[in-house]
């Protein structure tokens, strides 16, 4: 998502959480009430390296030695020594002046039923769920829903909003939305949707109502906010769309189905959840919990066939959304490869209407949150992905070939294939602490940090394997049971992993993990330092060298929860000050490099919010709350831009237990019935004309 940029100052200076029972049920299949599927017993690396080296002091220095010769400056130390020089340790928390992009009045902790903003901002509705999208399309009605309206209509459930400018001054964009799953319960009135018995119209709305949308936005240089208009390049991209499977699984013996025997063309992409927009203008999509779509899969009797798709969670007789009755692919027992062409990284390019979305197998298949994209400075291309679930992996992708800048067709046809030959690695995280200080409290070690160092571990490049027993078509398909084989560290369900254009450090949410400490499950770890972590942190690591380094130096910048417990940790600034923040998921930076996170499952009572936190100075880590979602909601997206922000408000409602008794009616109000929708939010400046964004 960003070029690698110039060398900056050293880095010295009922359900688990807030989801009701529906979401966790459409979203995620329920994931949380199911055993982990990462069941592997290898000892942990991090706790193996601590009860050999008990040398802290060796492990610094070793850091510092192999920062020095690659031109980094390790991240060790105390908060204060972290600072930049000039900055006093004393003045943390009260500085003297703010910070760009985030100086605006913090938003309360609240559960209003709408999307609530700061002061002297004003918002608008970008689209919802059933708005037109392609010519033809009819108005939205919700008692008379067809699969071919829904074609043509925005899906449902947006997540990921990427926000692509098509001239200089941005003032006319493509935006694209992820639509990452459907709630049937509430997409459908009442009394004509039965759970137990869909009709197949109904299915194949649901169909239509996943995937991606292109639309054409413009800037309202008057009022502010983004309109959508009529544009050649308005796209749906749905369950029915032909896919290219691309890199060095295309054609695998694991793709192949009696739909398409050749494993290279796939209809449709599933529970799309974060993404990114690419250097070169294309946005890259990961496919996250695909495997509650599938019935049957615990009729499988091939104990080979049977243990992979235990380790991705396929399990139980009927799916909740019945679709196997009504297309053989969703059977596992008719069609068991069908489950391997979902869970890749799908990209597409919308400034071409006709171009074909491809799956990039050497990114690995796994339960992506996104994947995104920095250049290095030799001009490779690395991609970054985490895979959400609870004691899963951080994956990082170094292409062969290099960056061709620009955004011509034939530049990103170029950019594109970079993706599809390199090496994958997964990452392994070991801190710099005694074993005993880090004992599940969310206690801060004695040199006031959770920090240390950390590899990437190559799994696979082109046609070879560098794991035992697993060819490398196997490593690209089974991703997750090749990783277990080499010792990565288990952790909170990483989401959303962006590169921060401006400091050039890579940041990750790690949204939650109640399961972390339990017996049985894995214990805690420098770079997960809390039992049954409700709330979940943020993570912050540098390679040392450049992006394609094997190497890297982290550190927590948040741990997150009610800032008044002792478990909590805010990079070091006043924790008295900063807003509370609970289950971290999006990530996001403004053109200032500081921090956007949306949060998703807030487990502190209040409603899930967008957040803004600088990185660096004397303000790193002071958390600012600046909008909270409406009822029932979560906060996706997000995009901040110095004129206005995205997000896309995520199954407003969704803790009714169906549609008959709405406990939303955001956006429209009344008697309505909630719609998921993006809103843009702007700064009202002078003369009534939208100010920037942060900047008073």
């Amino acid at each position: 998502m960003s070029t690698e940029p110039r060398r900056l100052l050293p880095l010295m200076t009922s359900h688990p959480g807030g989801r009701s029972a529906v979401t966790c049920e459409y979203r995620c299949g329920n994931a949380c009430a199911h055993p982990a599927p990462n069941t592997s017993d290898n000892e942990y690396f991090g706790d193996v390296a601590k009860d050999v080296l008990s040398r802290r002091g060796a492990l610094k220095a070793g850091a510092v030695m192999a920062a020095a010769a690659g031109g980094f400056a390790a991240l060790s130390g105390t908060a204060a020594a972290a600072e930049p020089a000039g900055v006093e340790a004393a003045g943390r928390g009260r500085p003297a002046r703010k910070v760009p992009g985030t100086d605006f009045d913090k938003v309360p902790p609240n559960t209003n039923d709408a999307v609530t903003i700061p002061p002297g901002y004003d918002q608008r509705i970008v689209i919802r769920w059933g708005d037109p999208v392609v010519p033809g399309a009819p108005k939205f009605d919700f008692a008379k829903q067809t699969a071919a309206a829904q074609e043509k209509q925005f899906g449902y459930n947006n997540d990921f909003v990427g926000l692509i400018p098509q001239d200089p001054l941005g003032l006319r964009s493509l935006l694209v939305a992820n639509h990452e799953y459907t709630t049937e319960t509430h997409m459908f009135p009442a009394d004509q949707y039965d759970k137990n018995n869909p009709t197949e119209e109904q299915v194949r709305i649901a169909w239509a109502a996943h995937g991606l949308s292109v639309v054409q936005v413009t800037r309202d240089l008057l009022r502010g906010g983004l309109h959508v208009v009529p544009s050649r390049y308005n796209r749906r991209i749905t369950l029915n769309t032909p896919f290219e499977v691309r890199g060095p699984a295309a054609g695998s013996q694991y793709l192949k189905t009696s739909a398409d025997p050749t494993g290279r063309r796939i209809l449709g992409t599933q529970n799309n959840c974060a993404g990114s927009v690419t250097p070169w203008g294309t946005v890259l999509s990961g496919e996250e919990n695909v495997n509650q779509y599938f019935g049957h899969a615990g009729e499988v009797t091939d104990p080979v066939v049977a243990a992979r798709l235990k380790r991705y969670g396929f399990s139980g007789a009927e799916s909740t959304r019945k679709w196997e009755r009504f297309d053989k692919r969703w059977d596992v027992r008719a069609e068991p490869n069908e489950t391997n062409r979902f869970g890749w990284v799908v990209e597409i390019d919308p400034n071409d209407p006709n171009s074909t979305p491809i799956k990039h197998t050497h990114l690995g298949r796994f339960k992506h949150e996104a994947a995104a994209v920095k250049i290095a400075r030799d001009g490779r291309v690395v991609a970054y992905s985490g895979d959400d679930e609870r004691f899963e992996y951080i994956y990082k992708y170094v292409s062969n070939g290099k960056y061709k800048p620009g955004k011509s067709a034939h530049a990103r046809r170029h950019n594109s294939a970079l993706l599809d030959d390199g090496t994958l690695y997964v990452g392994r995280f070991t801190g710099d602490s005694p074993a005993g200080e880090i004992d599940g409290s969310g206690r801060l070690p004695s040199d006031g940090e959770f920090d240390g160092v950390g590899e990437w571990i190559p799994l696979a490049a082109g046609n070879k394997s560098f794991v035992d027993g697993f060819t490398a078509e196997e490593v690209y398909v089974f991703t997750r049971l090749a990783a277990d084989k080499v010792m990565p560290t288990k952790m909170d369900r990483p989401e959303d992993i962006e590169p921060n254009p401006v400091n050039g450090r890579v940041y990750v949410a790690l949204t939650n993990n109640s399961d972390r400490g339990k017996a049985g499950k894995a214990g805690v770890d420098e770079a997960n330092p809390r039992n049954i972590n409700r709330n979940g942190h943020v993570l912050e690591f540098e390679e040392i060298g450049d992006a394609t380094s094997t190497k890297f130096a982290w550190r927590l910048l948040l741990v997150c929860g009610d800032p008044k417990e002792a478990d909590t940790y805010f990079g070091g600034f006043d924790k008295n000050l900063v807003s509370p923040i609970s289950c971290p998921d999006n990530v996001a930076f403004d053109p200032h490099g500081n921090l956007w996170i949306s949060t998703d499952g807030n487990a502190l009572g209040s409603h899930d919010g967008l957040f803004s936190v600088p990185v660096t100075g004397p303000e790193r880590g002071y958390v600012k709350q600046f909008l909270s979602v409406p009822v029932g909601a979560e906060t996706c997206g997000p995009v901040v831009t110095d004129n206005v922000v995205l997000v896309a408000v995520q199954h407003p409602g969704e803790n009714a237990d169906s549609s008959a008794n709405p406990t939303s009616h955001w956006p429209d109000g009344g008697n309505s019935q909630p719609r998921p929708s993006i809103v843009s939010v702007w700064r009202k400046g002078a003369w009534g004309l939208p100010g920037r964004i942060g900047i008073r």
